[in-house]
C-alpha cells in the first residue's frame, strides 16, 4: 500500500517510515508565533530552562494580530517579542514597516518549503500547505518546546481527500471551493485529520486561491492542508526560497480516510452566514441581507489577487454611504504592488479605507470591531459568535467580488449586479 503525502513528510521527519495513527517525535522545519501567544511561549521557554534556541534561522516571530499597537498591553506583547528575537539573535523577527500577517509574509520570504514540516502558535499555520508543506497549528506551551528544540510529537493525522471536477465560473475561486468543502463535512468533520485538496479545478487555481483553501481547511477541523506541488508551486517558490527542498506527493494507491467528489461547474459564489463558516449559501440567495461594514484583507483574502479582484468590481464605483469598507493589504509587499498598479486609488477613490497590514478586525481586534446589532460581509476566515465585536453582531464570509459588490450595492449581492 503506498503512503499519503502527509505520511510521507512525516516519515521524513521522524527517520523511518510511518503511518497514519503512530504517534511520532519530529524534527520540524520552522517555528512560528505572533503578538498574542508568544508571550506565554516567551515565559514557558523560559520557565524549562531553555538557554538558546535550537537555529536561529528556524525561527519566525510576526506581531501582526494588535499591530499597529492599539493599547498599553499589545505594545507590551510587541515589546516582550522584539526584545526575545534580539537576545536569540533571531533572524526572521518582522515587526511594522516590514511586516505582514504571518500566513501571507513567511511564503512570500521563501521561509515555507515544500516537503517542510512547520510548526506555528497560531491555528491558520495549515495555510501552508498550499506550497506542499505541513503546516500545523500548536498551543504556546508546545511552540516553547520545538523553539528550544527542534522537535516535537505528532499523531499522523489520516487524510481526507477532496476531488474538485470541472471549471469554475467567472468570480468563483478558491473561497468558494473551501466553503463548499467546509459545508459537505461541517467544522469538526476533519478533526485531527489532514485534507488534501486535488482535481482539475485546484490544479487550474492559482497559487493565492490555493492559500485561500488551505489557511481554511482549519475551519473543518483539520489539523493540516495540503495541495500537491505541481510546476505552479515551483514557480512560486522556487525564487524565493531561502534552502533546498524536496516535494512530496500521494502515491496513486495511498489510502485515504475519504474521499469527497465536488464539481464546480455550476458552483456560483458562496457566502457563509453566521454563526458558522459551514453554514453556506449562493450568494444569489442572500440579497435581502443588508450590511454596515465590508471588510476586504486578512491572512485569507488579503493578497495582491484578492485586492485586484476586489479593485475590478470598484473601478468606477462608489461604497454605499450607509457602508464602511476597510481594505487591508497582507504585507507590505502586496500594499506597495498595489499602489503601484493604482489599486489604492481605486479603493478610496470608491471610498474605502486602506490600512497598513493587520490581522486588525478578523479577530476583533481593532480598526473594524462591529457593534451590537451590526451585520459585516468579510473575506475573513471565521464568522462564529462574537467573532468580530459584539456577540450581537453577524459576520458573512465571501470571495473579495462578492464583499466589493456588496459594498456598492449596501446588501450582500454579486460582481454581476455591480457590474451589469
Amino acid at each position: 500500500m503506498g503512503m499519503t503525502a502527509v505520511e510521507k513528510i512525516f516519515s521524513k521527519h521522524t527517520g523511518k517510515d510511518v503511518k497514519a495513527g503512530e504517534f511520532v517525535f519530529a524534527d520540524v522545519d520552522l517555528v512560528l508565533s505572533n503578538d498574542i501567544t508568544s508571550p506565554l511561549t516567551v515565559e514557558q521557554f523560559e520557565k524549562i530552562g531553555a538557554k538558546a534556541v535550537f537555529d536561529k534561522d528556524r525561527i519566525a516571530l510576526v506581531p501582526d494580530h494588535f499591530t499597529p499597537n492599539k493599547d498599553v498591553q499589545s505594545a507590551s506583547n510587541s515589546k516582550l517579542l522584539r526584545e526575545f528575537a534580539l537576545k536569540h539573535g533571531i533572524t526572521h523577527y518582522y515587526e511594522i514597516g516590514r511586516m505582514g500577517i504571518e500566513h501571507a509574509l513567511l511564503p512570500e520570504e521563501g521561509l515555507t518549503l515544500p516537503g517542510d514540516l512547520i510548526v506555528g502558535a497560531d491555528s491558520h499555520t495549515c495555510t501552508y500547505g498550499a506550497v506542499g508543506a505541513l503546516g500545523i497549528g500548536i498551543g504556546s506551551t508546545d511552540a516553547a518546546v520545538a523553539m528550544a528544540t527542534g522537535k516535537l510529537w505528532f499523531r499522523v493525522p489520516q487524510t481526507i481527500k477532496f476531488v474538485f471536477s470541472g471549471k469554475p465560473r467567472p468570480w468563483v475561486g478558491g473561497k468558494d471551493l473551501v466553503l463548499a468543502a467546509i459545508n459537505k463535512i461541517g467544522v469538526d468533520g476533519a478533526r485531527y485529520m489532514a485534507i488534501e485538496f486535488s482535481g482539475d479545478a485546484i490544479r487550474e487555481l492559482s497559487m493565492d486561491g490555493r492559500f485561500t483553501m488551505c489557511n481554511m481547511a482549519v475551519e473543518a477541523g483539520a489539523k493540516t492542508a495540503f495541495v500537491e506541488p505541481d510546476e505552479k508551486t515551483i514557480e512560486y517558490v522556487k525564487p524565493k526560497a531561502k534552502r533546498s527542498f524536496v516535494p512530496e506527493v500521494s502515491d496513486p494507491d495511498a489510502r485515504f480516510a475519504q474521499e469527497i467528489q465536488i464539481n464546480v461547474d455550476d458552483m456560483e459564489p458562496l457566502v457563509a452566514c453566521p454563526p458558522s463558516p459551514a453554514n453556506v449559501k449562493p450568494v444569489s440567495e442572500l440579497k435581502d441581507i443588508f450590511i454596515d461594514q465590508v471588510v476586504i484583507g486578512s491572512c485569507t483574502n488579503g493578497r495582491l489577487e484578492d485586492l485586484r479582484i476586489a479593485a475590478s468590481v470598484l473601478k468606477g464605483k462608489t461604497v454605499h454611504p450607509r457602508v464602511r469598507m476597510i481594505v487591508i493589504p497582507a504585507t507590505q509587499r502586496a500594499y506597495k504592488d498595489a499602489l503601484k498598479e493604482g489599486l489604492v486609488e481605486i479603493f478610496l477613490d470608491a471610498g474605502a479605507a486602506f490600512s497598513t497590514p493587520t490581522c486588525g478586525p478578523c479577530l476583533g481586534g481593532h480598526m473594524g470591531v462591529l457593534a451590537e446589532g451590526e451585520r459585516a460581509i468579510s473575506t475573513t476566515n471565521r464568522n462564529f459568535i462574537g467573532r468580530m465585536g459584539h456577540p450581537k453582531s453577524e459576520v458573512y464570509l465571501a470571495n473579495p467580488a462578492v464583499a466589493a459588490a456588496s459594498g456598492v450595492l449596501g446588501r450582500i449581492g454579486s460582481p454581476e449586479e455591480v457590474l451589469s
